[in-house]
């Protein structure tokens, strides 16, 4: 990705026919892709967008990368996309990197005294993280409509203005809610387009491609149950923890990871505990604590799971789904041989 950098600083503030002057971008619209530029602006109104479900700002902790914004994609009701017309420009986001564009954003800063023109202060350049780009999240529209929103999570990629005022509130309560999918779809994101000049996918790209597939792929096995996410707003933090998968039919929590590797089934692991604290807290019933994998790990990590009573769902040679004995025992599941388990809790048939 290759631009030239804007004359004004992350904090400055600008109008947007001075922001297009250097940037490119439309006259309007908040997510603004400019080929010629090698950019897409990005405007946030945080008192605005909150009629309409949006809940832009910074997470108040980063994670060991970093700081995060979450920003909010197009789209004012029903369930957002990347297909079509009206997915285009959150399409633009999840694509910027293969596109060779880079993310800038800004905020709403108020209006020129005495006139109508919006200022915006520029926040900085972005990029979407390369392991999870966006997460999906259950939201009201100005009519009061629940729909899926598609958040993106942006890390900044050089200096940066934050402010005490763009961070996100922490949630008052805990509150945990099951999105069933038919009800909140799983919008896939656009498949990456071979650019001249673009880079390579990162492992880290592939691991999201691959994570987002097994994630609607084994779904798609369970057709009998009633699957879908969880989205759990906890006291006290401003992230809302998001688990891709919930088979509600099996009250299994099930955590996928786009990477076998020790790192990132330990990630998957760390996840799915502090999911499932905040179900069994809600629920008394005995929780089935799962990872989904692209192939089955180590030895070692499955001993460690195995410790913890968490069993693996992987893909085997033959490209099917099997399971991987937790505590000891293993689970059939379509396209497996599978065992038997006695102790588990009840398991449905697939029919």
């Amino acid at each position: 990705m290759t631009t030239l950098a804007p004359s004004f600083r992350p904090g400055d503030i600008r109008i947007r026919a001075e922001i297009r002057e250097e940037l490119g971008g439309s006259p309007q619209g908040g997510i603004c892709p400019s080929r010629d530029k090698g950019t897409v602006v990005l405007y946030s109104d945080i008192s605005a967008g909150e009629k309409y479900g949006y809940r832009d700002g910074w997470l108040r902790e980063g994670d060991r990368l970093g700081p995060i914004f979450e920003y909010t994609g197009a789209g004012t009701r029903g369930d957002q996309t990347f297909d079509g017309t009206r997915g285009s420009g959150n399409a633009a986001i999840a694509l910027h990197a293969t596109d060779g564009r880079i993310l800038h954003l800004f905020i709403a800063a108020g209006k020129v005294p005495g006139t109508g023109i919006m200022r915006h202060r520029y926040i900085g350049a972005f990029a979407v993280d390369e392991e999870r780009p966006y997460v999906i999240r259950r939201a009201l529209d100005d009519e009061r409509t629940e729909r899926d929103v598609i958040v993106f999570r942006l890390r900044p990629i050089g200096d940066f203005y934050r402010s005490d005022e763009d961070v996100i509130p922490p949630a008052r309560e805990t509150k945990v809610t099951f999105v069933q999918d038919g009800v909140g779809h799983r919008p896939r994101a656009p498949k990456r387009r071979r650019v001249v000049g673009s880079r390579d996918a990162s492992a880290a790209t592939v691991a999201a491609q691959t994570r987002q597939d097994l994630t609607i792929e084994y779904a798609a096995t369970v057709p009998t149950h009633t699957v879908g996410r969880l989205e759990v707003q906890a006291r006290g933090l401003e992230d809302t923890l998001v688990a891709e998968l919930f088979d509600q039919t099996q009250h299994a929590v099930i955590e996928p990871s786009g990477s076998s590797s020790r790192q990132a089934t330990k990630d998957a692991f760390m996840q799915l505990l502090e999911i499932s604290r905040y179900v069994e807290a809600t629920d008394s019933r005995p929780l089935r604590r799962m990872v989904l994998l692209p192939g089955l790990p180590d030895e070692d990590i499955c001993g460690l799971l195995a410790q913890h009573n968490v069993g693996i769902i992987y893909r085997d040679e033959a490209g099917d789904f099997a399971e991987f004995p937790a505590a000891g025992h293993a689970h059939g599941f379509p396209g497996s041989s599978g065992f038997p388990c006695a102790d588990c809790p009840a398991l449905v048939s697939q029919g």
